[in-house]
């Protein structure tokens, strides 16, 4: 597909400085980019490649002042890298909505109910009673459980699994062999030391505008629902424990692992490999860095924890100064132990 500067500009709404008539038809890295390509800067490091480069159209920021003249044809927004990648979205779009129909060999049971503009890939398999909304796209080996419900615009990438009874609501994009719905971890130990099964008889519940990342798992509750509320973003390889709910806006990290039954607020922050107990609540806008075990409750919004276990960000600085200054520490402490043991020879001569 091609585009025009022109028709990007009012996309992205943007200010044209130079050919509004250019065309595009594919993206570049500002260093890399040639002829017929767009590209954005938004770091200031590679400025340098915004007079070398070849690409035709370039998004930038509006407070950039150019130090040289340039052939490429400018598009002037607020913010660069967030323009580029709505644009990047917009395009997605474009390509995802030309894909519709159902694809041999895939099943649909005779109880399902399909919207519009819905892709079934080959080898796609919906249970009884399944729900799909407008312009859902169920790529190769998805797997919809009886009575589940996907709304309209959602996208499911290869080998993604909902078990029976989850619900996706609206514009939500799972990717790759994530697992939405299995059993949570939940058994009950006996006398004689064995285990019996609890049933995990709830669901999941995802609220509109998540993404999720390749191979996370997200396990249903017990009795109830384990919720994903609207505008979080998970990232791969996490484990979302039954009875779990991640509020809005929350971004979590790759590998890390929420337990059962914790409630994490809006707008949290959760690093890489980072691991949270079970039934704990963590404050709104908490920050855990990649890493950490989270023990206790995090109380205090806005508050950023670090280390196993876990605590506050600024005293964990002071001690990692303190600890860096211990192999001096020891010195003068055996050079004042030196210092002691000659008062008390001292002393005892004198007596």
């Amino acid at each position: 597909m091609q585009f025009t500067a022109a028709q990007i500009a009012v996309l992205i709404n943007g200010k044209l400085e130079g050919d509004a008539s250019i065309t595009v038809s594919s993206f570049g890295k500002i260093e890399e980019a040639k002829q017929g390509q767009l590209c954005f800067l938004a770091n200031p490091k590679y400025e340098e490649f915004l007079y070398t480069t070849q690409a035709s159209i370039i998004i930038v920021n509006d407070t950039l002042e150019l130090k040289h003249k340039i052939s490429a044809t400018l598009i002037r927004v607020p913010d660069a890298y967030s323009a580029f990648a709505g644009l990047l979205s917009k395009y997605q779009e474009m390509i995802t909505q030309q894909l519709s129909g159902i694809q041999q060999p895939s099943f649909i049971a005779s109880t399902a109910e399909l919207g519009k503009d819905v892709l079934v890939a080959a080898f796609t398999y919906i249970g009884e009673h399944v729900i799909i909304g407008n312009n859902v796209k169920l790529f190769p080996g998805v797997f919809l459980g009886n009575n589940v419900q996907i709304g309209d615009n959602c996208i499911l990438h290869p080998g993604v699994k909902i078990y029976h009874d989850c619900v996706l609501q609206k514009n939500i994009t799972v990717h790759a062999g994530t697992i939405i719905g299995s059993d949570g971890f939940g058994f009950a130990p006996q006398a004689d030391g064995s285990f019996i099964k609890i049933p995990q008889i709830g669901n999941v519940l995802i609220e509109d505008n998540v993404e999720i990342g390749a191979n996370a798992t997200i396990d249903r509750a017990t009795i109830g629902a384990t919720i994903i509320k609207s505008g979080a973003k998970l990232d791969n390889l996490i484990q979302v424990a039954h009875n779990v709910e991640v509020g809005n806006n929350t971004v979590i990290a790759a590998q890390a692992g929420i337990s059962g039954s914790t409630k994490l607020g809006n707008n949290v922050m959760i690093g890489g490999q980072a691991g949270i107990v079970g039934h704990i609540a963590v404050a709104d806008g908490s920050k855990i860095n990649a890493q950490s075990g989270v023990t206790k409750s995090i109380k205090t919004p806005n508050t950023t924890v670090t280390g196993s276990p876990a605590f506050d960000y600024t005293a964990a600085l002071r001690s990692q100064a303190a600890s860096r200054n211990l192999p001096e520490l020891e010195k003068r402490v055996k050079e004042l132990e030196k210092m002691v043991q000659q008062l008390l020879m001292e002393k005892q001569n004198v007596e």
